[in-house]
Formats: C-alpha cells, structure tokens, sequence
C-alpha cells in the first residue's frame, strides 16, 4: 500500500471527532449505519458531521450509499486492513536477538 495513502488515513483519523465517528461505523457492521442514526448516536450537529464524514470518504476509510432519502456510512474495511497491516507488517523487523 502507497505510504501517502496510509499517511491520508492515519492523518483523518487523528482528529478525535473523525476517531469517534468512525468507530461507530466500524462498530456498525457491514450494513453501516444512517447519517441520523450516527448524528444522533454521537450528538454532534449535521454540518460538524458531514465535514468529518467527507473527509473520512476522501482518505478511503468509509464510503456512503443512499437508499431512498437515507444516506448509509459504511466502512472500507479493506482499508482498515490495509492501515492495520502496514503498521503490523515490520513489526520488530530490526531488533537484534542477542547470541547465547
């Protein structure tokens, strides 16, 4: 995965609010979860959310689906992956293990 990429989403999720929204997608499943529903669940107001929700959009993390009149958040949990697995992946890949 493209360091820029990663740097994108890790930068959108360091703003708590950002966090906090999208841990409730997260936690959402797979279906997602309704703008209201979410603008209620977190009590933030309508204009605050759909700032944070594009910018989430834009770095990959969430993608939206409309179904008649209701907007859906829903997490790009392939992403998620991705993000995760980039900051698993070297995980102690330069620690020296001492000779006996």
């Amino acid at each position: 995965m493209d360091i820029d990429f990663i740097a994108k989403a890790l930068k959108e999720l360091g703003h708590p609010t950002r966090l906090m929204i999208y841990r409730a997608v997260v936690r959402a499943g797979y279906q997602g979860i309704a703008v209201g529903g979410l603008q209620q669940k977190l009590d933030i107001p309508g204009s605050t959310l759909s700032h944070h929700v594009s910018s989430l959009v834009s770095a990959g993390l969430i993608k939206q689906r409309r179904e008649g009149r209701t907007l859906f958040c829903i997490t790009e949990y392939d992403t998620l992956q991705s993000v995760i697995g980039f900051l698993q992946d070297e995980c102690c890949a330069d620690e020296q293990i001492p000779k006996p």
